[in-house]
């Protein structure tokens, strides 16, 4: 056996109408919203979220649990579906998005959120058709960066988005 510490294990628990409240106490904590820009009003929750909720659309978005406990936030979504300017030039239908954040900013820096993040890809790669999954942090978050890095992401470089420039990062199927 080796030192190194067992991984989180972690469950994905389908984000309710009953969560939404959460979420937008969530969205407010300073260390999410510096970076996790709308919706910021309960209403806009609402909004984005109930279709979401009722699987009216491809985007996804879980509670990630650590024993028992919420410790993140994370949603994906069908990159080639997510419109509004977003990622025209996608092609790829087996492609998705992920979009995520830790709740408690002491718990940043330690390895959760790459664990998280991996967690979850091994869930949507499980999925035959899923190709790639991709990321897009905002190209001075150099944390957010070095966590998709440990995860198993690589850079493909700053593109254009509708929120301004962000440095576009991908896993493929088997290179984790």
């Amino acid at each position: 056996m080796s030192g190194t510490p067992a991984s989180p294990r972690f469950e994905f628990r389908p984000l309710s109408a009953a969560d939404l409240p959460r979420l937008h106490e969530w969205v407010q904590r300073p260390h999410v919203a510096q970076w996790w820009e709308n919706p910021r009003s309960l209403n806009g929750i609402r909004q984005e979220y109930l279709p979401v909720v009722q699987g009216t659309e491809s985007t996804r978005a879980y509670v990630a649990y650590e024993a028992a406990q919420p410790v993140g936030f994370i949603q994906s979504y069908v990159v080639v579906d997510a419109g509004d300017g977003w990622w025209p030039e996608e092609t790829d239908p087996g492609a998705r998005g992920i979009d995520q954040f830790l709740l408690d900013e002491h718990r940043l820096g330690q390895g959760l959120g790459t664990a998280m993040i991996r967690a979850f890809l091994d869930r949507l790669f499980e999925d035959p058709q899923v190709t790639a999954v991709q990321t897009d942090p905002a190209p001075h978050n150099a944390r957010a960066v070095r966590c998709y890095e440990k995860a198993g992401f690589r850079r493909v470089g700053i593109v254009p988005t509708p929120d301004g420039p962000a440095f576009l990062m991908r896993c493929v199927r088997n290179s984790m």
